[in-house]
C-alpha cells in the first residue's frame, strides 16, 4: 500500500513539474479578441500579444476590444473588468489597414480609453484621421485632424525599413507594406521582443492575383529569422475558400493560395526551421459553412506538415 502512494505522489509530482515547465517555456502569449472577417461585429479581427512574463499588450487591430476582453475573462485568459483592461493593459494600438472589422472596436470603444498611441503606416493613419475620427463621424480624439482634437490618441506613423519601440512595453515593431486589392494597401508587423519575433500580417492578397511581389518581398526578409529559430510565428489570413471566383476575392487569400504563398518561403528556408513555425490562420469569413470549409482545405493541402493554429476568440496561445 505505501508503494502504491508512493508511485502516485511520483507521478503526480512529475505531472506537476512537467506543467509548470510548459507553462514557463514560451515566448508569446497570444489572447485572441476577434478572430473572424466580415459581419460578425462581435468577434472581428484584433488580437493582444505580449511577452513572456508581461500583461502589457500591443493589440494586432482593432475590430473587436470590449466583446473580447469580456470573452477572454469568462475562459480566465484575463483577469479583471472588461474597461479597465482596455485602459490599463492595452498600450496601444497596430493597425494594419483601415477596414471597419479591424477598426471599429477601436472606434466605438475610444470613449473609454486611455491616452496612448496608434501605430501604422502613413496611408492607414490618414484614413483614420480624416474618415473615422471626425466630428461628423464620431469625435475627433486623435491628435491630428478636425479641430477641436482631444488628442486621446498619437497617430505614430511607421516607415518601412526603420524598426520602432511600442511604448510601454519590451517589444519593437516594423511595418511592411501588402497589397489588399489594388490600389488598397494593407500592412504586415514584424514584432520583436529580445531575439523572439511574431510576423503578423494584416488582410492581403496573393501576389499572383495582386500582380505585386510584396509577399515574395516579405518572405526574403523575415526568411533569415526562420532559418535561426527567431521566428516563432505568422499571422496569416485565409478569408475564402478554394471554390470563391478570382474577380470576388477582393485583396484575399484561399487555402489554395495560402500554401501557394508558404511555398516561396519553403524555397528559401530549411524544412526543420520552417515546421517549428507557428502558422495562425486569421480573418475566415462567415458563414459557418465557409468557416468549416477553409479548415478542412488547409488540413487536407498541408502536405509539408506546417503547425497550423486555428485561434479561437477569448482563448489563450502561448507560442514557443
Amino acid at each position: 500500500m505505501l508503494k502504491k502512494i508512493c508511485l502516485i505522489l511520483m507521478i503526480s509530482s512529475t505531472y506537476f513539474i512537467n506543467a509548470r515547465s510548459q507553462q514557463r517555456d514560451y515566448a508569446f502569449k497570444i489572447i485572441p479578441l476577434g478572430v473572424k472577417g466580415g459581419d460578425d461585429e462581435s468577434n472581428l479581427s484584433s488580437y493582444l500579444l505580449a511577452p513572456k512574463g508581461s500583461n502589457s499588450f500591443i493589440c494586432l487591430d482593432a475590430g473587436t476590444i470590449n466583446a473580447g476582453i469580456q470573452k477572454a475573462i469568462d475562459q480566465k485568459a484575463l483577469k479583471g473588468v472588461s474597461e479597465e483592461i482596455q485602459r490599463r493593459q492595452i498600450k496601444g494600438y497596430l493597425i494594419s489597414h483601415a477596414h471597419l472589422d479591424h477598426v471599429a472596436g477601436l472606434i466605438i470603444n475610444s470613449p473609454a480609453d486611455t491616452s496612448k498611441n496608434i501605430y501604422g503606416l502613413s496611408s492607414v493613419l490618414n484614413i483614420l484621421r480624416d474618415k473615422y475620427f471626425t466630428w461628423d463621424a464620431w469625435a475627433n480624439f486623435g491628435n491630428e485632424g478636425e479641430k477641436p482634437q482631444l488628442k486621446k490618441y498619437t497617430y505614430t506613423t511607421l516607415e518601412e525599413e526603420f524598426s520602432y519601440p511600442l511604448a510601454e512595453t519590451e517589444m519593437r515593431v516594423r511595418a511592411f507594406e501588402l497589397s489588399h486589392g489594388k490600389p488598397y494597401k494593407s500592412t504586415a508587423f514584424l514584432i520583436q521582443a529580445k531575439d523572439n519575433y511574431v510576423l503578423y500580417l494584416g488582410d492581403t492578397g496573393a501576389d499572383e492575383i495582386e500582380k505585386s511581389d510584396k509577399l515574395s518581398e516579405l518572405w526574403q526578409e523575415v526568411a533569415p529569422l526562420i532559418n535561426t529559430g527567431n521566428l516563432k510565428a505568422i499571422f496569416m489570413e485565409v478569408s475564402f475558400p478554394n471554390e470563391q471566383p478570382v474577380n470576388q476575392l477582393f485583396g484575399h487569400l484561399t487555402p489554395q493560395l495560402f500554401f501557394s504563398e508558404l511555398a516561396k518561403l519553403q524555397n528559401i528556408t530549411t524544412p526543420e526551421a520552417l515546421k517549428k513555425v507557428s502558422f495562425i490562420v486569421t480573418h475566415r469569413k462567415p458563414p459557418v459553412k465557409n468557416m468549416l470549409t477553409i479548415k478542412q482545405q488547409l488540413r487536407v493541402l498541408n502536405a509539408p506538415g506546417f503547425k497550423l493554429i486555428f485561434p479561437n476568440q477569448g482563448k489563450l496561445l502561448t507560442i514557443n
